[in-house]
């Protein structure tokens, strides 16, 4: 499938449905992702998520990744929910874990900027896996921001 004829949200959810293996749906004219028991996300501020995205590279753990101007969301796969100590760090490293039944908002484009606002820092393909949940999780809390921390 050419991602450059793609046109409609339609078109969107078959490619990431068909080209990728994300369980998408079209909403209010948007393609959105289901945060489910298969599918999670992290939301990090860029600084964050720029030292995460290095130190997964490094470990060849890399995964899909989504880039809004002040925070990336990275797709995981759910292995473990952290606990309420570990939810308490990250929410003050300004790092969100958003709940099963929540959705992320997919751009319609893979250039830089779409109607969205984001484009894929790594997009997705069938053969990208996702890493573990508590793999991103334990590199968020490891990795220094500078001063915010």
């Amino acid at each position: 499938m050419n991602a450059d004829k793609l046109r409609t949200v339609q078109d969107w959810v078959s490619y990431y449905r068909h080209e990728t293996g994300l369980p998408v749906a079209e909403r209010g004219g948007f393609v959105m992702l289901p945060v489910t028991g298969h599918v999670a996300v992290v939301h990090l501020p860029v600084a964050r998520a720029e030292k995460v995205r290095t130190a997964l590279h490094q470990h060849r753990r890399t995964g899909p990744m989504l880039a809004r101007q002040i925070r990336w969301s990275f797709l995981a796969e759910p292995d473990s929910r952290p606990g309420v100590q570990i939810m308490e760090a990250l929410n003050r490293l300004d790092v969100g874990i958003p709940a099963v039944g929540s959705a992320v908002m997919l751009p319609t484009g893979l250039g830089r900027w779409t109607r969205e606002g984001c484009h894929w820092v790594v997009p997705p393909t069938r053969e990208l896996q996702l890493p573990p949940l508590s793999v991103i999780v334990t590199t968020a809390l490891a990795v220094g921001s500078g001063s915010e921390d």
